[in-house]
């Protein structure tokens, strides 16, 4: 059975003319005939080329791998007790899983607080982060949970100033920063600034900690998503050759003449805008930690892709020398920006396999007593029962579930909602709840108590965020109660088991079989 699904997706609008009978090794029809106008991947390739790499349609949506791996976390399962409680007293009067606590301290010096373990990594210069940003912003704020602003927003803002290849101001990062910042709740949560290899360049993160009173950076090394830069569709001539002069890598050359008169006669109507890979080296990473504090910054973060171990052994062991305050580990999969299908598909150490090893290498630290940062995994979690096994997985040194896609699909949905309702056009399947934002969105009538006239400032994406949060705070303090685990500290790799005996041996998690058999073996035998 192939683990991939090859050169028919809806991610890149192909499809095969024999939908039910297709060769499992290439993908292609059983009989490819002459004739077809090309439907599939292979053929649509045949006259739109290199269009036909990225997923469709490109810029107003996300995507993830259709990648079937063997072992994810629905081979394993939760362990439950009825025993005791951790955190609150042991009394059904006080265990209830409203007391249950998902607040957490993360950094060198547990200075930045959060309302729920949830960080949202770096959403950069895509068009669908930037068209959500007011909602993701705004919920994330009022979530009390973290929101990174990812690569390329400095030089993608057409209204940026630059001076000697710095940047001195940009409309763009100064609006992301400012919607956080406004919405900011009693402290909670923090807007972290992201760099790539044009960013560092162009200074963007000095300038974010200068100019904009940022106090969170976060280096990158790649992405679960892929193991290149990142990519952007640019319709416009003169966008594209701003781009290429401030040094980004733009396809084909916005300045040759051939190219020139082909994009007006309209052979093509995208350029590609591509961002550098990095090249990491210890001393190179020091001195760049090194640079960011002596700039302001009170907390620097890595966040990595899904390389393989010699990598995550690098950031481990680098993080740890440098006191990085957290460390997020993308794994394969998924990305909300617009990376190779195939890449997407085909690339990187898949999540088990990779937060395992994770796991191992700062547990090895850690008992050598050696500095170990806060750590961060994200690769497709969406829900709370997700999130739960995440943090057991690698506990007690998984502080925090990135998520990315789930809260811009949040924030797309609020926002299309609020649309409807503008338009009094509120289709069938909402208008059973109400025609009004807060008989809609069941959490807005908290807000609304919360803020009073202030709540109509509240954008619907970001009540789109807000509520979806709220559910997950909400399933998630469940699952803890259930376990007896009334605050996050209290969950333990025992608080999961494997169902499978391959997820058992790539974890470490024991075979549910084999949970606790010496213990019940006393009891029986008592």
């Amino acid at each position: 059975m192939s683990l991939s699904r090859l050169n028919a997706s809806a991610a890149t609008l192909t499809k095969n003319r024999t939908e039910d009978s297709v060769v499992s090794i290439s993908g292609l029809c059983v009989t490819c005939v002459d004739g077809c106008i090309g439907m599939c991947e292979v053929g649509k390739s045949a006259y739109r080329g290199a269009e036909v790499i990225y997923p469709q349609p490109f810029g107003i949506m996300t995507t993830a791998a259709e990648k079937v791996y063997p072992v994810d976390l629905s081979h394993f399962t939760i362990m439950g007790t009825c025993v005791g409680a951790h955190g609150v007293e042991a009394d059904p009067d006080k265990a209830i899983f409203p007391n249950a606590k998902l607040e957490t301290k993360i950094g060198h010096d547990k200075g930045i607080k959060v309302k729920v373990p949830i960080v949202v990594p770096g959403l950069g210069s895509t068009a669908v982060a930037k068209n959500n940003w007011e909602g993701l912003a705004i919920g994330s704020a009022l979530s009390g949970m973290l929101l990174t602003i990812g690569e390329n927003v400095c030089a993608m803002d057409p209204d940026s100033k630059i001076q000697n290849d710095r940047i001195m101001y940009s409309k763009d990062m100064e609006n992301r920063v400012k919607l956080y910042k406004d919405w900011q709740q009693d402290g909670y949560g923090a807007i972290i600034v992201q760099a790539n290899v044009e960013d560092t360049r162009l200074g963007t993160q000095e300038y974010a900690i200068s100019k904009l009173g940022v106090e969170v950076v976060e280096l990158k090394w790649g992405q679960g998503a892929k193991d290149i830069g990142g990519e952007v569709k640019i319709k416009d001539l003169k966008r594209a050759q701003t781009l290429r002069d401030r040094g980004y890598v733009v396809l084909p050359d916005p300045h040759n003449p051939d190219v020139i008169k082909a994009f007006e006669q309209g052979s093509f109507r995208e350029f590609e805008r591509h961002s550098r890979i990095g090249m990491v080296t210890e001393e190179g990473f020091m001195q760049r930690v090194e640079e960011l504090r002596k700039a302001g910054a009170k907390y620097v973060f890595l966040k990595t892709g899904a390389y393989g171990p010699l990598d995550l052994a690098r950031a481990v062991k680098y993080c740890s020398k440098a006191k990085i305050d957290l460390l997020t580990v993308d794994a394969a999969g998924g990305g909300t920006g617009m990376s190779p299908w195939r890449m997407m598909n085909e690339w990187g150490v898949p999540g088990i396999e990779l937060w395992s090893l994770l796991y191992q290498y700062v547990d090895k630290l850690a008992k050598k007593g050696e500095y170990v940062p806060d750590v961060a995994i994200a690769g497709g979690f969406t829900l709370e029962d997700q999130m739960f096994k995440g943090l057991a997985l690698g506990a007690p040194y998984f502080k925090l579930i990135g998520m990315a896609r789930a809260p811009l699909t949040a924030a797309m949905v609020g926002k299309t909602i609020g649309k409807r309702i503008h338009e009094g056009q509120v289709p069938v399947y909402i208008e059973r709840f109400g025609t009004h934002p807060e008989e809609i969105f069941v959490a807005a009538p908290e807000l609304r108590n919360k803020f009073g006239k202030d709540f109509d400032k509240i954008p619907p994406g970001a009540l789109g965020v807000y509520t979806y949060v709220a559910r997950l705070s909400q399933g998630l303090r469940q699952i803890m109660t259930g376990n007896r685990k009334f605050a996050l500290e209290y969950i333990t790799r025992d608080d999961i088991a494997a169902i499978t005996r391959e997820a058992a041996e790539i974890s470490g998690i024991p075979y549910v079989m084999d949970v606790d058999k010496e213990e019940a073996e006393k009891i029986l035998n008592s």
